[in-house]
């Protein structure tokens, strides 16, 4: 950790540095378009709250099956899932901001609708903000129990800190798949209260594990140059999170196809009009986009285990799938505002500066966590195992 202090500290230097300019930019933005600033800043929060969210699931998932590529980023998922409390601060301007966002939120709208009347028991202010401090309860309470038993498992190499982490976790799982279900229609869908998709929470599940993977692969490609991780970090480490990547790119492209076609075939006006929104007045054009650069492209590169096996080749895919979920955040957000007037594709640049300000600022503050306590999991016999399986057979022992 000494060693690497002084990275981590320039690195976090830089990441506040982005963040203060974000943050600058989006009160000024605050000051000359209201309206706007929201939106863009729902798009970051989602964005980033998915780093966190996807820490916790990825983490959870390595405690279930506790593979060798799981031990390795442990310390760097822990981190991302301590920034919760950071997160929950940062919910607040949403709360603040849920009448320049929601019309179910304006009495007079749902009095004149009958399907927002009818959605009223639920589309309501404080219910909406009663479900969000469960929310955000239930995924603090998930990320202390499994930081503190690990942590207790360093200090005294018991074996019931992992079964108790992999108790919390097959039932956190459960949780984690509900709750950001519940998040994505209330935070997102409900945008645009007229419509509805049972596989939209599942979209943002496989969102999440994608922009997580990429995040820690671009993380390791700085970190495996210094110890702890030189020595440790292999190629099949890479080759492994490649596998997962192409995973979770698969089922992205999967589930996004399977929602079109069941919701284009239905040919029902109060469906396929959120997609019309979407596939129109040059939307088209960046679904399009999407379709080849958040799907196509990485799919077929990380089918080569020439990507996979190259740290370099594989952090490009990785940069490039986050813009891509910048991109696709923006798709699924942006248009839900747009359709009242003109419908005509627009791009404004507090959407470029809120997930500047928000991620520099959670990257600032996951890096600090990442500092308190040690990078890799040496009281866990599982990961010392596997360290000697990996020398043992790099020696053809």
């Amino acid at each position: 950790m000494e060693q690497l202090a002084p990275h981590l500290d320039r690195w976090r230097q830089r990441a506040l540095i982005a963040g203060s300019a974000g943050a600058a930019a989006c009160v000024m933005g605050f000051l000359i378009a209201r309206e706007q600033f929201f939106r863009a800043y729902l798009m970051g929060f989602i964005f980033v709250l998915g780093l966190a969210l996807g820490c916790v699931a990825i983490l959870m998932l390595h405690h279930m099956v506790g593979g060798g590529w799981g031990f390795v980023i442990q310390r760097l998922l822990e981190s991302g899932t301590r920034t919760f409390p950071l997160l929950a601060i940062l919910f607040i301007p949403l709360a603040l901001g849920v009448h320049s966002l929601y019309e179910w939120s304006h009495p007079e709208v749902v009095a004149a609708d009958k399907i927002l009347l009818g959605k009223s028991a639920y589309l309501n202010a404080p219910f909406f903000y009663g479900r969000a401090v469960f929310y955000f309860a239930i995924w603090i309470l998930l990320a202390h129990f499994l930081n503190k038993w690990s942590a207790q498992l360093d200090e005294s190499k018991d074996n019931q800190m992992i079964r108790r982490m992999q108790y919390v976790s097959g039932f956190g799982l459960l949780l984690y798949g509900l709750t950001v279900t519940f998040a994505a229609v209330d935070w997102v869908m409900s945008l645009e209260p007229h419509w509805f998709s049972t596989m939209y929470g599942l979209l943002f599940i496989i969102g999440q594990g994608v922009t997580v993977l990429a995040f820690v692969v671009l993380l390791l490609m700085l970190l495996s140059e210094h110890p702890p991780f030189a020595g440790v970090v292999r190629a099949q480490h890479f080759h492994d999170y490649g596998n997962l990547l192409l995973a979770f790119v698969m089922l992205w492209g999967y589930t996004a196809f399977s929602q079109f076609l069941i919701i284009w075939s239905g040919n029902l006006p109060e469906e396929n009009v959120w997609y019309l929104h979407r596939l129109s007045h040059g939307w088209q054009y960046w679904a399009g986009f999407l379709l080849v650069f958040h799907w196509a492209v990485p799919f077929v590169l990380l089918l080569s285990r020439k990507t996979k096996g190259h740290l370099r080749n594989l952090a490009m895919v990785a940069a490039g799938l986050i813009l891509m979920r910048l991109a696709d955040l923006y798709w699924l957000i942006a248009p839900a505002f747009q359709h009242n007037g003109s419908g005509a594709f627009s791009f404004h640049w507090m959407y470029i500066a809120a997930p500047l300000g928000l991620g520099g600022i959670w990257l600032w503050y996951f890096l600090g966590q990442l500092k308190t306590r040690p990078l890799l999991p040496m009281g866990d016999e599982r990961f010392i195992a596997h360290l000697k399986h990996a020398h043992a057979h790099e020696h053809g022992h």
